[in-house]
């Protein structure tokens, strides 16, 4: 299962202590940059995760790249985002490489199928949630690192049967 997601670098306060009366402050950082984060989960309990610029056809097929030289052969679940079925170098790709890589669509409309959107929103808490990161390079580096430490340990299967 692969997918992706944006982290824009700004602070989502979920919950805050103030005094009766005062009203609360939030930092923030009025920033719209952001970091595109890739992912992909495999039945071994394995994971790829990658940081990028864009989100487009280009970017997709490098990561594709590197999940075909980490897996040799897989059955690739994916959305049906335009740069997955309709970019057509990442189709050509595809086409080339179609014995070793299968690939199966999310139904559209239901990202709960997808066990890789649970990373995201564990992700998007633990870096975004009532934290404050003074840089946007401290923002990337914390986001690299959670990504290439954290161990997801979901049951594929779950969100397949759902």
């Amino acid at each position: 299962m692969a997918d992706e997601s944006i982290l824009i670098y700004d602070v989502k306060i979920r919950v805050v202590w103030a005094v009766k009366g005062s009203r609360p402050r939030q930092l923030a950082t009025g920033s719209h940059r952001r970091i595109v984060v890739l992912g992909a989960l495999a039945e071994d309990g394995t994971q790829l995760f990658r940081t990028s610029k864009n989100a487009d056809g280009s970017t997709f097929l490098n990561y594709l790249k590197q999940l075909h030289r980490k897996y040799s052969h897989m059955v690739l679940y994916l959305d049906k985002a335009t740069y997955h079925k309709k970019d057509k170098k990442v189709q050509a790709y595809l086409k080339k490489h179609r014995k070793n890589i299968r690939i199966r669509w999310f139904p559209s409309g239901f990202p709960e199928s997808n066990p890789v959107e649970e990373c995201w929103n564990q992700g998007k808490n633990e870096l975004i949630g009532s934290r404050f990161h003074n840089t946007f390079q401290d923002f990337k580096n914390a986001t690299i690192t959670y990504y290439r430490t954290k161990r997801f340990k979901l049951d594929l299967y779950k969100y397949l049967c759902q």
